[in-house]
């Protein structure tokens, strides 16, 4: 046989071979901990990020109605709050050091500023009512009415404060869209909302719920 027809193969030593299969387990691994993703789907949004807006519009109907079953008479709530503050927190509100109440209220709007109207109350003595009504919409009242959603739901503090212009964006959209607001003062006003319980004679109203005559 000459030169020429000698077959030479290559060898692979031990090493080579441990090192095929180790990297072919490691290929393995990466398949089964794959997970396709389709375009529009929950796992598409958390590939995304959170969605400000997106959460807003999810969260808010429910929010809405959580207020509206709860909301308190704004006389009957005023009359519990001069009686017993911390009882009427406790009984008709949620959270913490400033609970946020739920309230219904019907009255004649005063002078407004920035989208911020004195709404004076038959029968509530005392305590000056005001409502928001855009186009900037302050606050976490809404986020925090219904008392579940929690800090600890969201990645950091950013995405927290987020969730809450998101919500008060999605509320604006449903409630206060087509509403002028630019001149209610001497109108007649029903709402329906809530506020952050700071002074208990100076209530700042987000509002779910809006009609005017």
């Amino acid at each position: 046989m000459s030169a020429s027809e000698i077959s030479i193969k290559p060898r692979v030593g031990r090493r080579g071979l441990i090192l095929g299969a180790v990297a072919l387990c490691v290929v393995a691994a990466m398949a089964l901990d794959t997970t396709v993703v389709t375009i529009g789907s929950d796992e598409d949004t958390r590939v995304a990020g959170f969605s400000p807006d997106a959460y807003g519009a999810e969260q808010f109907p429910r929010i809405r109605e959580d207020i509206t079953t709860r909301a308190v008479d704004a006389a009957t709530l005023a009359a519990a709050l001069s009686e017993d503050k911390a009882a009427a927190a406790a009984q008709y509100g949620t959270g913490g050091a400033m609970p946020v109440l739920p309230v219904r209220l019907s009255g004649t709007v005063g002078e407004g500023k920035g989208g911020i109207y004195d709404v004076a109350v038959e029968g509530v003595e005392d305590v000056r009512i005001r409502v928001q009504t855009g186009p900037a919409i302050n606050g976490t009242d809404l986020r925090d009415a219904p008392g579940d959603i929690a800090f600890g739901e969201f990645k950091n503090q950013i995405e927290y404060q987020d969730a809450g212009a998101g919500i008060n964006r999605a509320m604006k959209a449903e409630v206060l869209e087509g509403l002028d607001t630019s001149d209610l003062t001497g109108k007649q006003m029903t709402v329906t909302g809530a506020f952050k319980l700071i002074n208990p004679k100076m209530w700042l109203v987000t509002p779910v719920e809006v009609s005017v005559q």
